[in-house]
């Protein structure tokens, strides 16, 4: 099945209400749609006769050596589409070889979530996503939960200073979470309502000077998520990160910015190859992550295939997703004439009338 078929099998299986939260984005969302439609505009212009049989798809990133380009980007709540949740998430992705980026908005506790990986692989690699609190306690102390669990980076989300408005949410009156469900990270930490939609308090003026804070207080590398502008890559190198994640949330925060593919040549020059630069937004085929990958990133995130993937077959539709998406990648690599990763470059990126 592709994504979006198994994402039609999703909506028949999930409820309505949680289908659109899953599936819905900011205000009119436009940046939703224009994630995926801007893929459109790229092709790639093959080379011939420099192929070979020895592909090799991996790629290092901070804590995760020899990893697949497709990570799992983080997304709330897994439980509300699968009784399993996170735990499905999480071995899937460890056995597809598969970075996981469990959300602090997870319904399953990072400690259980990185358990559940290393039953699948000897030694997965599970980040912890965590948006800056406004008490720095707080954020402290979910970093500490963090390295106890044995997630090897941190993924500091830092285009969030308030929530995105969800006009389908509001639609359907979904403010809270179901009983029994919570955001479990935040169990027992001051200003935090785990059973709310918005469990999650944001600083709503974080600065460099806090993220430099939260870099120097963990032993993890730090990975900043939720980057646009090439401006803010370099102040984030400049401050200590160890990769730069382009996004825009998905279409879930501000409705007035760029698809995350067209900022994604614009950052990676101006990181310079210094630390990795990773995108999601809008990847729906492993051609996607080849465009994206020679625009400059290293690796592409999915969020929503992975959760229809998680609410169509549960562990096995998450492992289908990126199995998928990395075999198809693979494919288009060979397709275009390379071997390695780095054998798709700047050049190779053209207008679908094959002009640039």
């Amino acid at each position: 099945m592709t994504v979006r078929e198994l994402c039609e099998r999703a909506r028949q299986v999930m409820d309505p209400v949680v289908f659109d939260y899953v599936a819905g984005g900011a205000d009119e969302e436009r940046v939703l749609a224009g994630n995926e439609r801007a893929f459109g505009r790229y092709a790639l212009l093959p080379r011939v006769l420099s192929g070979g049989e020895d592909r090799d798809t991996r790629v290092d990133l901070p804590g995760a050596p020899g990893a697949s380009p497709v990570f799992v980007a983080p997304t709330a709540f897994h439980r509300l589409v699968h009784r399993d949740g996170e735990r499905a998430t999480a071995r899937a992705a460890a056995a597809e070889g598969a970075v996981l980026v469990t959300g602090v908005a997870a319904t399953t506790a990072v400690r259980d979530v990185v358990a559940a990986a290393r039953g699948a692989a000897a030694e997965p690699a599970v980040w912890f996503q965590l948006y800056p609190h406004p008490r720095k306690e707080v954020t402290a102390a979910l970093a500490r939960r963090a390295e106890d669990a044995g997630c090897t980076a941190l993924v500091v989300t830092v285009d969030s200073p308030v929530f995105g408005r969800h006009g389908r949410d509001l639609r359907n009156g979904f403010t809270d979470l179901p009983p029994g469900y919570a955001a479990e990270n935040m169990r027992d930490l001051p200003g935090a309502a785990p059973g709310a939609l918005t469990a999650i308090p944001m600083s709503a003026a974080p600065g460099w000077p806090e993220f430099a804070e939260i870099v120097a207080g963990t032993p993890l590398p730090v990975l900043v998520k939720g980057v646009l502008h090439p401006d803010d890559a370099r102040l984030a190198v400049e401050h200590g990160a160890a990769g730069v994640i382009v996004s825009n949330h998905g279409g879930r925060q501000c409705d007035t910015v760029p698809a995350a593919v067209d900022c994604l040549p614009a950052v990676a020059r101006a990181v310079k190859a210094r630390v990795p630069v990773l995108v999601d937004g809008g990847v729906r085929r492993g051609g996607d992550a080849a465009v994206a990958l020679a625009l400059g990133a290293s690796a592409v995130g999915v969020g929503r295939p992975v959760m229809w993937g998680l609410a169509a077959g549960g562990e096995a539709g998450v492992r289908q997703v990126l199995a998928a998406l990395r075999d198809e990648y693979a494919h288009t690599l060979a397709l275009c004439g390379g071997r390695r990763n780095t054998d798709l470059t700047p050049g190779m990126v053209v207008r679908r009338d094959g002009t640039w």
